[in-house]
């Protein structure tokens, strides 16, 4: 699998280490930068991996910022994109099972350990297509395709 990952200044080091660990765990990983310390504008990193998914050159995608909300807002308004702030495990997997996010949005001020698991957890997860899931899916892509 094909993954998408970026960051703001702040999740500059905690991507770096996603990066080797989801290495190690086979995950074959296109790091979209930045490679800097000094401060960047988020919005550009997450329009890059939302393109980069929505044109599926990449399968999902991760990405990192103080919050996670400002990458997550940015994400969205790539067409085709269904980003997911996550926080916590339960929703690391059900933004896969049930609304089939393709990117997560991680915050740069929760602990590595738990950075990896919730990447892993996302990344490990599968659409269960489901009829009620489906449906709603599907209301947000024709709306966002003006239907």
């Amino acid at each position: 699998m094909r993954v998408g990952i970026a960051s703001d200044h702040r999740g500059v080091r905690i991507k770096e280490e996603l990066v080797s660990y989801l290495e190690e765990l086979g995950y074959e990983i296109l790091d979209f930068g930045p490679a800097i310390l000094e401060s960047t504008n988020y919005p550009h990193y997450a329009f890059l991996v939302g393109e980069k998914v929505a044109s599926q050159e990449v399968d999902l995608g991760v990405l990192i910022c103080g919050t996670g909300i400002g990458m997550s807002i940015a994400a969205n308004k790539v067409k085709g994109v269904r980003c997911a702030k996550v926080d916590n495990m339960r929703e690391a997997v059900l933004a896969r099972s049930h609304n089939n996010a393709n990117i997560i949005a991680l915050s740069a001020e929760l602990k590595i350990k738990d950075l990896k698991n919730l990447a892993r957890l996302f990344l490990e997860a599968s659409y269960t297509f489901e009829d009620r899931h489906n449906t709603r899916i599907q209301m947000i892509s024709e709306y966002e395709n003006g239907n």
